[in-house]
């Protein structure tokens, strides 16, 4: 029986929170703590928030809510905030004085002072408040806790140079810092010989990788090409691209790789150069459906992928109907559609003409209206064709199949053996939806 300590991580928002709340875990179990799935059992509760958009925020403040009556029942309890949420100008103040059960709230900057703030805030009656300034170089932290599987996310940058007007994210996770090559290189080795056999590289920009290491010379082609010789690794992802930065060389470096995979997620939020100009994103529509047909000559078998955003300030009906058009246009694979959400300290949070809620919403069903049927439509092409599905496990909806992901990254659900897990299987589809592919393996 263990008779450690537990601990438990509720995380909101992206995959670098997901990979930041390993790392919380890693420096946990260096404390002597182990995971639990109950938070209602837990010794620890840490919060690893988001603020990009406002439902996150919501879902971390009714969480701290929630704790506060655990907390009444449960004083030695130990809750923590972490995240982009607490990194903004005086909220972590705030939230001090709104939910003073919390034992500590840290911010992006210094979670590499988790272990010692963690220690100092123990005994502490009220909460202890430390958001740091941005670092000058690059953190090193220590190799996350994963809970199992197949995949894990690398980070390969932190932090972002692009002054999206809608985005929170350069103001909590500072600018653009990048990893060394042969660091990164040696944690996948390392992760490989744990089972793993796809990594995703994470960065708010990944195409902005190796600008600011020193030497020059190094760029996102070079790290792939680098990974792509990694023995035992079978798959590479990367999340997210910002297209500015989606060089002719990086293109070529993805068609020349063999462990690179054929899915290429490019957020492009909206088909209007009216809008694009006011966000900032620094491309045109023209520059952008170029380097989709770019991506697609190279490598015939792309999925293409993308974000779009509605009801950001000013956006007319026109706008509106730019961004369905390009939907169209382009014929995505998958889109993921999001409603403009004001971020305080954003400069777009104060442009005029801000669009009404009821519009947002109407323009949003819409949109995924559209959306849906494309992704449908992809779908349906793969009935009868053969896909190679990496076996990540038993399928969390249905204990009796199991679930994988084709090198697009879409999920199938399968019959087999569970030991299959971490295999290479060809899987003929049989089924669609507009999310999932159904099949039997060859």
């Amino acid at each position: 029986m263990d008779l450690r300590p537990t601990c438990h991580i509720d995380t909101y928002g992206c995959q670098m929170n997901e990979n930041d709340s390993e790392i919380l875990l890693a420096y946990l179990e260096e404390l002597g703590y182990t995971w639990t799935d109950e938070v209602s059992e837990a010794d620890v509760v840490m919060i690893n928030t988001c603020c990009v958009r406002e439902s996150a925020e919501d879902r971390a403040y009714g969480r701290l809510g929630e704790l506060k009556a655990l907390k009444a029942q449960r004083p030695e309890l130990f809750i923590g905030v972490a995240g982009c949420m607490t990194q903004q100008p005086g909220v972590a103040d705030a939230m001090a004085q709104r939910y003073p059960h919390v034992n500590l709230i840290l911010g992006t900057h210094n979670l590499r002072r988790f272990p010692d703030l963690f220690s100092a805030s123990r005994t502490r009656a009220l909460p202890l408040v430390d958001v740091a300034a941005e670092p000058e170089e690059m953190p090193v932290f220590p190799r996350g806790v994963r809970q199992g599987g197949v995949s894990a996310w690398v980070t390969i940058l932190r932090g972002c140079d692009k002054r999206c007007t809608y985005c929170i994210v350069p103001y909590v996770r500072g600018r653009e810092m990048s990893r060394p090559v042969a660091e990164i290189v040696s944690e996948v080795e390392a992760l490989v010989r744990e089972g793993v056999r796809e990594v995703t590289l994470l960065g708010q920009n990944v195409n902005a990788y190796g600008k600011d290491l020193p030497g020059g010379g190094i760029n996102f082609a070079t790290l792939l090409f680098a990974l792509d010789e990694v023995d035992g690794l079978e798959r590479i992802r990367y999340t997210t691209s910002h297209p500015r930065d989606f060089t002719q060389e990086m293109v070529e470096a993805i068609a020349q790789t063999r462990k690179v995979c054929e899915h290429f997620h490019v957020p492009v939020q909206s088909g209007a150069n009216h809008m694009l100009r006011r966000m900032a994103r620094g491309y045109t529509r023209e520059r952008y459906v170029d380097l989709i047909e770019r991506i697609r000559q190279a490598v015939p078998s792309a999925s293409i992928t993308t974000d779009l955003i509605v009801g950001f300030p000013g956006e007319t009906e026109e706008d509106f109907q730019a961004t369905l058009d390009l939907c169209k246009q382009l014929r995505f694979d998958k889109s993921y559609t999001f409603m403009y959400s004001p971020r305080k300290g954003t400069p777009a949070a104060d442009f005029p003409e801000q669009i009404p809620l009821a519009l947002k919403k109407e323009r949003l069903a819409r949109l995924i209206e559209v959306t849906d049927h494309l992704s449908r439509d992809a779908n349906e092409r793969a009935i009868g064709t053969e896909v190679e599905v990496l076996v990540e496990g038993i399928s969390k909806k249905n204990a009796q199949r199991l679930m994988g992901r084709t090198r697009h990254n879409q999920p199938v659900v399968f019959p087999g053996d569970p030991a299959w897990a971490g295999e290479l299987r060809r899987v003929r589809v049989l089924r669609t939806n507009t999310w999932t592919l159904g099949g039997e393996p060859l």
